[in-house]
């Protein structure tokens, strides 16, 4: 078993696809397919179907997803751990995944140009804000950079956790300008606003009902009114997602500054005009009263708040 095999299942999960995913993994297909094989094999299990486009994960694969991810993060957790105190000295975030592509490389420029310079580092994206806020108790991470709706309530002690405020986003419904499922197409612009939209069957590209965007969107579709869904694929990644929409897969729910180009270039439209199926967000970094503060965490802190 090799920890790369993990992080490659994980990759094909979340995007549906070899090609893309040997892209991303940074090996030709033919090596990522032996890869994926490679440990079907160790697992004495197929994991993935080959007879779908997108791929899908067998049942199998389903169950096993969970645990490929949390073996990810246990190991690089330990790693980190258990690394000589003169290899860290970064600062640690957790983060969700999102903001680690769109937001956060800006904003660490910025936040750099008025503060004293300082190494950076991810632990994985534990997929749940409370799973997250841990990284923070347990010291294992010095920040939570997050999304924040009014759709998810936050229940913390805001004497143990600090947060600010420190951007926004919206999460938008897009698709591709031509939906190709099942062998019929639909034009993508504007179809929730139709007069069959509740009664049309979409393809649906979710989150889930475990993640911050899962419970929001969640929440969101209990007060509108009720649209005809088939789920094609889930995963908690939203560029993931997206690269499923490109393709005319499906409906999806994505963060603006993640689709900006997309929705510039005309290869993904919005499915809506009517602001009450967008949810507004708020960026946050959160902090925890009980951990040690170095010089370096607290200016970044007044950094940001400034």
């Amino acid at each position: 078993m090799e920890i790369k095999w993990l992080e490659d299942f994980v990759t094909l999960a979340e995007t549906s696809s070899f090609s893309r995913a040997a892209e991303i993994r940074n090996v030709t297909q033919p090596a990522f397919s032996r890869r994926i094989k490679q440990l079907e094999t160790w697992m004495g299990a197929p994991l993935i179907s080959r007879a779908t486009m997108p791929a899908e994960l067998t049942p199998a694969g389903r169950n096993f997803l969970p645990l490929a991810q949390d073996a990810i993060r246990m190991f690089y957790t330990a790693r980190e751990t258990l690394r000589p105190p003169a290899e860290q000295g970064l600062v640690r975030f957790a983060a969700l995944h999102t903001l680690t592509v769109t937001f956060f490389p800006v904003w660490l420029q910025k936040i750099q140009r008025t503060s004293r310079r300082f190494g950076t580092s991810f632990i994985a994206d534990r997929g749940g804000i409370e799973a997250n806020l841990a990284a923070l108790i347990d010291g294992e991470a010095d920040f939570f950079l997050t999304y924040a709706s009014r759709e998810v309530p936050f229940h913390l002690d805001r004497k143990r956790f600090a947060h600010l405020v420190i951007g926004s986003d919206r999460l938008i419904p897009v698709a591709a300008p031509a939906l190709h499922v099942n062998q019929s197409v639909a034009l993508a612009e504007n179809i929730m606003d139709q007069p069959d939209a509740a009664e049309r069957l979409l393809p649906y590209l979710g989150y889930g009902f475990s993640s911050f965007f899962g419970v929001a969107l969640g929440n969101l579709f209990s007060r509108r009114t009720p649209f005809k869904r088939q789920t094609i694929h889930e995963s908690t990644i939203s560029a993931g997602l997206k690269e499923l929409a490109l393709t005319g897969a499906g409906v999806c729910w994505l963060p603006q500054s993640l689709v900006e180009n997309d929705l510039r270039k005309k290869a993904l439209v919005a499915c809506s005009a009517d602001p009450g199926w967008t949810l507004d967000l708020e960026i946050r970094l959160y902090r925890s009263s009980e951990n040690k503060r170095s010089g370096v965490l607290e200016a970044l802190w007044q950094a940001a708040g400034g």
